[in-house]
């Protein structure tokens, strides 16, 4: 794994996320090359894609329910991936719900948050500053606001406009 990411971004980059992970211990129970700035939570709860989520910086995943990426998924800088929520008739409890689930081809947009139990089909491209309340199924779309909706279609990943 970590030839892996030192062939994809190179020397320097793979030095200082070992030095943190695998030196001082800052996110040393996440097994792929992270930020030592992100924050997770139950990390051996997380299915990644072929790509490295928490790479970018004061990422927040909290994968207490499960959260399952798809490949190709770009994570952006202080995005939250929130899988579990209190009780809101007792704040010391937490309830579980489905995991969350994220397509292939997906990017989540700076400061996005992604909330419990939300699903997200290929190719969704949440806009920055989004929360994403529900699932999104659909393929091949942007959402946007605060809960987020559609506000666009796209082509298929890959297709040339």
């Amino acid at each position: 794994m970590w030839l892996q990411f030192m062939r994809k971004f190179g020397i320097v980059k793979t030095l200082h996320c070992a030095l943190w992970q695998k030196v001082f211990r800052v996110n040393s129970k996440v097994y792929w090359p992270v930020s030592s700035t992100s924050i997770f939570k139950a990390p051996h709860k997380i299915i990644r894609g072929n790509r490295f989520p928490g790479l970018s910086k004061y990422c927040y995943i909290d994968a207490r329910n499960g959260v399952g990426f798809g490949d190709n998924v770009w994570v952006g800088p202080y995005v939250s991936i929130i899988s579990m929520n209190h009780d809101l008739n007792d704040y010391t409890k937490y309830i579980e719900t489905d995991s969350i689930q994220i397509g292939d081809n997906c990017w989540l947009g700076a400061k996005s948050t992604i909330l419990p139990g939300v699903k997200l089909g290929n190719h969704v491209v949440v806009a920055a500053n989004s929360v994403v309340t529900k699932s999104f199924k659909e393929d091949n779309i942007v959402i946007a606001g605060n809960p987020a909706k559609v506000v666009k279609s796209l082509p298929a990943y890959g297709s040339l406009s």
